[in-house]
């Protein structure tokens, strides 16, 4: 039968009784309970990590990259799709989720770089915002996407507006800490994430007030754990990535109930 990691085993007891005749203190027991639970645990967390690499390579092995790399790279060739046209109003988006894609296959490199970053100047407003596609509005999600995909070329520091762009952020955050995504008013948590995120990739974190900020984020946590788009809204694992994400930059991870958080997410 298995043995719960934090029984001391039988050997170690009679081992004790053996040295000075009398059965083991409580305090012997503990500490050797201890020791045996570690090893155990030890050996388990090994085990445990070995079994997965071996079940990752093995799911590796029909991963067939470069038509990953194709499929990317076709996506804006098919202009004449139904999919194509309904997504105009986020295409910075898609492309950085593009790039993004392209970066962790090591093939970044095959994207039209000169194409994309004109695209991305195209999409530039006085305001320093940025929208999802040529003619369409600024929003906060864009202006992250924008900035992210400046980053993923290296060009953060070529010809972009820092101080404009972070002005227009800044602009967005409430008097709660919240921020909307633009002058519409909607508020939402993947905003704080977005304003932090982009911020801190352009170095200018100290525009806004960060502490509001993730107060506000920790306002949305719910009695399960997980957070909402703002407080009392349900838990979502789309909206906790924005929070945790968030809380993290704003360096405030340690507002997150990590234990209560964790099965809610294993639960999904």
């Amino acid at each position: 039968q298995h043995r719960h990691p934090s029984w001391p085993t039988m050997s170690t007891k009679e081992q004790d009784k053996k040295k000075d005749g009398t059965d083991a203190s409580p305090e012997a027991e503990k500490a050797v309970g201890n020791e045996s639970c570690s090893i155990r645990s030890e050996t388990n967390i090994s085990h445990s990590q070995q079994d997965r690499e071996k079940k990752d390579l093995q799911t590796l092995k029909g991963f067939d990259r470069q038509k990953h790399v194709g499929f990317i790279l076709g996506l804006d060739k098919k202009t004449d799709t139904f999919e194509y046209h309904v997504t105009e109003h986020l295409r910075m988006s898609g492309i950085y989720w593009g790039a993004t894609c392209m970066a962790l296959l090591g093939e970044l490199g095959k994207m039209d770089k000169d194409s994309i970053i004109k695209f991305i100047g195209a999409c530039k407003h006085k305001n320093g915002g940025y929208s999802g596609n040529i003619n369409h509005d600024p929003h906060l999600l864009y202006t992250l996407s924008a900035v992210q995909i400046l980053a993923l070329f290296g060009e953060l520091d070529n010809g972009l507006d820092k101080e404009l762009v972070s002005e227009y952020v800044a602009g967005l955050q409430q008097e709660d800490g919240s921020f909307v995504g633009d002058k519409w008013g909607e508020v939402d948590t993947r905003f704080s994430y977005c304003a932090l995120n982009c911020l801190a990739l352009l170095g200018k974190l100290d525009k806004i007030n960060v502490k509001k900020a993730t107060d506000f984020v920790s306002k949305c946590r719910n009695f399960d754990g997980g957070y909402g788009a703002v407080p009392g809204a349900e838990s979502h694992a789309g909206q906790i990535f924005c929070c945790v994400a968030a809380l993290a930059i704003g360096g405030a991870v340690d507002e997150i109930d990590k234990n209560l958080l964790g099965w809610w997410l294993c639960e999904r």
